[in-house]
């Protein structure tokens, strides 16, 4: 008995070392961890949903063992993706309408409207989209074909920046829209009297009020539509920008099922109900779910004419554009966000538009601070207001593929030297030394590769042009990275709990089928994700 003493002793040995301490562990793996010295390595290790171990795979199998492997095959790992502008829900709602972007002219909307009508026969139309500057005649439609295909059901179609929308006559008849009708922050459009359907920024509002509202299920069904296509592109977090405060119950809960597992950063819409209750409650924070900030509009969008402008269109005379709101009212707005310690993010497109909103908020934040407020876009800043982001550490959230796709027909807009002041990202970074960066989905492809592209190349997926839009404003590659993860994170308060691959962090990753710091500039939209994780749990592997 005594000689299997030994014997014993070690198979107790063997079967202790072989007791779990970690979930996962990564390897063989070219892991870019974000960090602050932007360093890399082989191997990391997971438990309980966050990173425990970053370093090298000979050091790691000694000691921990993880209950599931991944052989990464050499493949490079990066943070979970984020993007730092979006609308979430709205795409989402939008995958259930008529799908209208890429459309080449009118009357292929019309055709693709009809055939949305023949499979969903009652109810209202709704599509979104559309873009006139990509077809051969540039003009805004009329309606007078869709009253004819719709002479009693109502349509209203989206342009793709959701600032201007072609309602039909059976629309705007249940809206109450007359000709000659005025709205602050929104125009009518009438010709000869007679309204041709567009309603620009605030006058779009009249009409989508009288839409009914989704029922509980299709709300869920855009919410897990949205996630599915953002997880299989490597996003793990997005800023859904304005929407209401009744939205966060119902994503909480999805998220407390373990249905929705994208994590949030929500802004809650200008509006009087969302300051009350927010104020009244307080920040909304859970690991899926974070809610402390309000999302304003100052002015419209460039590509409807809505945005506002310190001197007229270079291609409408007179027309400068305007604001959605009245000057008093931002700066209401911005100083009870101010005094509740809640954060303030403003979509301004144009020079106008941008340099009143930073002076605001350079009247509330008085100098250097860590309020983190924001402009959302920030796509057009006269030269001379650029030091107002850098005086007030005011964040300038951009979205890279704005400018590939507003670069053609822009400098219409503008003319070409106002152009040279416009989707200034390097300058714009420079201010604080770091840009969160987005999309802005639905208006944009909600594809991370192309806003890495967009970043660093400033071509669209044609290559367009040759040697890059305004290169002078191309970000580097590590500085794309940052802006798509650790920037990303730091815009919303959360650069402790993710955006890099580090200790005590979400283990939120994906794996791409290439090195994007590597490969050729032009290989960089066709990158792949082959797999994305959210705490350490696979939730995409691309089949």
């Amino acid at each position: 008995m005594k000689k299997l003493w030994p014997v014993l002793l070690l198979l107790l040995a063997a079967c202790k070392q072989k007791e779990y301490n970690a979930d996962l562990l990564v390897k063989n793996a070219l892991v870019y961890t974000v960090d602050s010295n932007f360093t890399t390595a082989n191997a990391f290790v997971v438990s309980a949903g966050k990173i425990l171990a970053v370093g090298n795979i000979d050091t790691l199998e000694k000691k921990y063992l993880a209950r599931e492997v991944i052989d990464a095959g050499g493949k490079a790992v990066y943070p979970g993706f984020i993007d730092a502008h979006a609308h979430f829900y709205e795409y989402g709602l939008g995958l259930q309408d008529v799908k209208l972007v890429g459309t080449k002219s009118w009357q292929a909307i019309l055709d693709s409207v009809s055939n949305y009508a023949r499979h969903k026969t009652d109810g209202w139309i709704i599509g979104n989209g559309w873009d006139q500057n990509i077809w051969d005649n540039k003009a805004f439609p009329n309606k007078a074909k869709l009253d004819s295909l719709f002479p009693v059901r109502p349509v209203i179609l989206s342009r793709i920046d959701g600032h201007a929308a072609i309602a039909n006559q059976a629309a705007l008849n249940i809206a109450g829209v007359k000709p000659g009708q005025k709205i602050i922050g929104g125009s009518i459009e009438t010709i000869n009297g007679k309204l041709t359907g567009i309603l620009i920024d605030n006058a779009v509002g009249i009409v989508t009020r009288k839409i009914p509202a989704p029922t509980d299920q299709i709300t869920q069904t855009a919410l897990l539509d949205a996630q599915r296509n953002c997880f299989a592109v490597g996003l793990t977090t997005v800023d859904d920008c304005g929407l209401p405060y009744t939205m966060i119950s119902t994503i909480a809960a999805l998220q407390h099922k373990g249905a929705l597992k994208m994590r949030m950063y929500v802004m809650l819409s200008d509006q009087p109900e969302n300051y009350e209750y927010l104020f009244k409650r307080g920040a909304y924070k859970t690991p899926g779910l974070n809610v402390r900030a309000f999302k304003v509009y100052a002015d419209g969008a460039l590509g409807s004419r809505g945005a506002c402008l310190l001197h007229p269109y270079a291609d409408k005379k007179n027309w400068s554009g305007f604001l959605l709101s009245s000057q008093a009212h931002f700066a209401e707005v911005a100083k009870k966000i101010a005094a509740n310690g809640f954060q303030m993010c403003t979509h301004a497109i144009g020079d106008s538009a941008n340099r009143v909103m930073l002076k605001i908020y350079a009247e509330n934040l008085k100098g250097k601070n860590d309020k983190r407020w924001r402009i959302e876009h920030a796509q057009i800043v006269a030269p001379e207001d650029v030091k107002m982001f850098g005086d007030n550490n005011i964040i300038p959230s951009v979205q890279p593929t704005h400018a590939t796709s507003d670069m053609t027909w822009a400098v219409k807009r503008l003319g070409a030297q106002r152009l040279k002041s416009g989707y200034a990202y390097k300058d714009l970074m420079k201010q604080n030394g770091w840009i969160p960066l987005g999309t802005d989905f639905p208006v944009e492809n909600i594809n991370p590769m192309y806003t890495f592209y967009a970043a660093t190349e400033r071509k669209d997926l044609k290559g367009f042009p040759t040697r890059g839009f305004q290169t002078e404003n191309a970000l580097s590659r590590i500085e794309a990275l940052r802006g798509m993860t650790t920037w990303a994170a730091k815009a919303n308060f959360e650069e402790h709990e993710k955006g890099s691959i580090e200790v005590g962090k979400y283990a939120d990753f994906v794996i791409l089928d290439q090195d994007i710091m590597k490969v050729k500039g032009s290989t960089l939209p066709n990158v792949k994700v082959l797999k994305t994780y959210i705490n350490g749990v696979k939730v995409y592997e691309k089949k």
